[in-house]
C-alpha cells in the first residue's frame, strides 16, 4: 500500500512539473542544478554570455541556501523567523526577476525541492514579498500576484512529506 502511495505522488508531482511552462521547466532543472550542486550549470545549461552571468548570479545568490536549510524556524516568531524571511524573499526576489517563474505553484516547486518541506509555510508570504518589489515589472507583478490562490495563502497546515520528483536535464545524443 505505502509502494502505490509513494507512486501516485511521484506521478502527481511529475505531472505538476509538466503543467509548468518550458521555460519555468528549464530554469527549475537549471536552479536545482546549482542550489543542489548536482552538476556544472554552466556546462549544462549556459546558451548564451548572458545565461552564463545570470548562471554566475545565482550561484552567488544561492549560497543562502546553505544557511537556510540548517535555520528552518519551528516557531514563527522572534529573529529566527526576521533572518529566514529576509534570505527567502532575497532568493526569491532574485528567481521571480530572472522571468522564468510565471507562478507560485512553479516557485514553490523549486523551493520544495531547494529547501525541503519545512519552507512549505513559509512560501506564500515571500512569494508575495518578492513579487511585489519594485524590480518586477507592474504587469508581471499582477500577474504573478494573481498566481497565488487563496487556498494556499490561508492553508490551515502544511505537509512535511519531502518531494519525491527531482527533474533532471536530459542530454540528447547525436546519432
Amino acid at each position: 500500500m505505502a509502494t502505490a502511495r509513494t507512486a501516485s505522488v511521484l506521478i502527481a508531482e511529475m505531472r505538476e512539473f509538466a503543467g509548468f511552462t518550458a521555460a519555468e521547466q528549464r530554469y527549475i532543472k537549471r536552479s536545482l542544478d546549482v542550489g543542489l550542486a548536482r552538476s556544472d550549470a554552466f556546462k549544462v545549461w549556459a546558451r548564451s554570455p548572458e545565461e552564463n552571468a545570470a548562471i554566475r548570479r545565482q550561484y552567488v545568490i544561492y549560497q543562502d541556501l546553505k544557511t537556510l536549510r540548517l535555520r528552518l524556524p519551528a516557531d514563527t516568531n522572534g529573529e529566527a523567523m526576521e533572518d529566514l524571511m529576509a534570505k527567502l524573499i532575497r532568493l526569491a526576489a532574485f528567481d521571480l526577476s530572472q522571468e522564468r517563474i510565471e507562478s507560485f505553484s512553479a516557485m514553490r516547486f523549486l523551493y520544495e525541492r531547494l529547501l525541503g518541506p519545512g519552507v512549505r509555510p513559509w512560501l506564500p508570504s515571500a512569494f508575495c514579498a518578492a513579487a511585489a518589489l519594485p524590480q518586477i515589472r507592474p504587469e508581471r507583478r499582477k500577474n504573478l500576484l494573481q498566481s497565488l490562490s487563496e487556498a494556499a495563502a490561508t492553508a490551515p497546515g502544511w505537509s512535511d512529506r519531502a518531494p519525491s520528483f527531482y527533474p533532471q536535464h536530459v542530454a540528447l545524443e547525436a546519432a
